[in-house]
């Protein structure tokens, strides 16, 4: 079993992204579901234990959190697939701007 973390920076602003809905998401489930913190964090994802080894998705809603600050952005959603092994942890940051992003596998 592995374990999953995420967190989303705005780096238009040099700051965490606070607010920004995510899901985990496997097929057409929907895994687990919270809200981005002060430090840009998910605890729900993380929080929701060890995963089995699969193909996953993280969708992250940031046309509100972009609204929410009177900016306009490119994009209504990000979405991340990716695939989890056995028995490691995984980290899947996002780095935000109203007009790009960019993701990677951290530690």
């Amino acid at each position: 079993m592995s374990t999953l973390s995420t967190h989303v920076l705005d780096i238009s602003l040099g700051r965490p992204a606070q607010g920004i809905k995510v899901t985990l998401e496997q097929g057409a489930d929907i895994i687990r579901t919270g809200v981005t913190d002060a430090d840009g964090r998910v605890p729900e994802i993380k929080a929701g234990g060890p995963m089995s080894a699969g193909v996953y998705r993280l969708r992250f809603l940031v046309a509100e959190y972009f609204a929410g600050s009177g900016r306009e952005t490119f994009y209504t959603e990000i979405t991340v697939n990716f695939r989890i092994g056995e028995g490691e942890h995984y980290h899947v940051p996002l780095l935000v701007s109203p007009f790009g992003y960019s993701t990677y596998r951290g530690s």
